[in-house]
């Protein structure tokens, strides 16, 4: 408690170890709240927390409550998990893959993510793992970072067109994108400009936090 009323002061790091896949793992108390971060950038909770609550808001509260399956594509600390059970509600299945297993375990002893029944987490590689499920779901969101830095893979067409597959019908992608300079920019205006899925369609919102932008694509029917 003392330490987590200091942090409104200054931040306090409780925790802190190497990662092979972020460099580092942070846990810091800051202003009042537990935040997860690697070397350069906010992991989960804090920034990136009111980030993807943007994009969830922007689909519906109502919709997401409705819905019965989830999958989440990079789940680091769980934040998002945290906004989906504890504020929006949602009770239906919600599917976690990561890739570092260090920084789950880090989720759980910090953030009690293995607390969350309706929540299986999967260790493995993103690409492989939309490649080979055959599950489709109501919501599929993409938040893949290796501290600033994002796979190529997330935009090419291929693996575009595998998560449109596994979306149900009146589906959303959430995919949450960081944009540090001009070629990142074009990155993502190619990426919606070349978007082309029958009974699909793309929308962008910019600049959130900065250097955050959200990209939506919603299934029509």
């Amino acid at each position: 408690m003392i330490k987590k009323l200091f942090s409104y002061i200054i931040p306090l790091k409780i925790y802190e170890a190497k990662s092979a896949l972020s460099k580092s793992i942070e846990v810091t108390w800051a202003n009042g709240e537990l935040v997860l971060d690697s070397e350069n950038t906010n992991y989960s909770y804090g920034s990136l927390q009111r980030i993807l609550k943007v994009g969830l808001k922007n689909i519906g509260y109502k919709k997401i409550i409705a819905m019965d399956s989830i999958l989440v594509l990079g789940v680091a600390g769980g934040s998002v998990i945290k906004t989906l059970v504890d504020e929006i509600k949602f009770e239906g299945k919600i599917t976690g893959v990561e890739l570092d297993s260090e920084i789950i375990k880090v989720a759980n002893k910090y953030f009690k993510l293995d607390e969350i029944k309706n929540l299986e987490i999967v260790i493995g590689d993103a690409f492989e793992f939309v490649l080979k499920t055959k599950d489709k779901y109501d919501l599929i969101i993409i938040d893949i970072f290796q501290d600033t830095t994002m796979p190529n893979f997330l935009f090419e067409t291929f693996f575009v067109n595998r998560i449109c597959y596994h979306l149900k019908n009146k589906g959303f992608v959430l995919f949450n994108t960081m944009i540090l300079n001009e070629t990142q920019n074009m990155r993502n205006k190619k990426y919606v400009a070349d978007f082309y899925e029958h009974q699909f369609k793309i929308r962008t919102i910019p600049r959130i936090e900065l250097h955050n932008e959200l990209i939506v694509i919603e299934k029509l029917v």
